[in-house]
């Protein structure tokens, strides 16, 4: 994906999702992530990476477990954490930087 610093770049918050098809936790995080896409509409992007199709990506930002979660804005990470987090969690950690 040689975009994906023009993705994280935008004005508004960009939440990325580095996943495995084999995760069992990251299968959870997917209709969370849509939950959490339908509350906030356009204040925010979520986009998917695949850290076994995208493994250049993932040893640049330093992704060693699945699912981690960062959010960026204008290209800097705002927030970072691995594991499954809940949808009021994101709705509220993605709010507080919009």
């Amino acid at each position: 994906m040689s975009n994906f610093s023009e993705v994280i770049n935008q004005d508004k918050p960009v939440l990325v999702d580095f996943f495995a098809e084999w995760c069992g936790p990251c299968k959870m995080m997917s209709p969370i992530l849509k939950e959490v896409k339908d509350a906030l509409q356009e204040k925010v992007a979520i986009i998917k990476i695949d850290v076994d199709k995208n493994q250049a990506i993932a040893a640049k930002y330093q992704v060693r477990g699945v699912p981690t979660l960062i959010l960026y804005k204008q290209g800097k990470q705002l927030w970072r954490q691995s594991g499954v987090v809940q949808k009021r969690d994101l709705v509220s950690i993605i709010n507080s930087f919009c």
